[in-house]
């Protein structure tokens, strides 16, 4: 089966629906919120979103408090 998102990344389970600006602004909040942060106190990249605003470090396990769709 051929990979039908490639333009649309993370967002492509939208489709058609929403508009492109603002499929383009969740994209964006999207691709930050699941992405792997660094971790101050082990040293890598290693901290996930656990949940709106909690942040925890696979590696040290570590939680910390920041941002709801990045870690600031």
């Amino acid at each position: 089966m051929t990979k039908r998102t490639k333009k649309a990344g993370i967002v492509g389970k939208y489709g058609t629906r929403y508009g492109a600006s603002l499929r383009k602004q969740i994209k964006k909040m999207e691709v930050s919120q699941h992405s792997k942060y660094f971790c101050e106190f082990c040293g890598k990249f290693a901290v996930k979103r656990k949940a709106v605003g909690i942040w925890n470090c696979k590696d040290c396990g570590k939680v910390k408090a920041g941002g709801a769709y990045t870690l600031k």
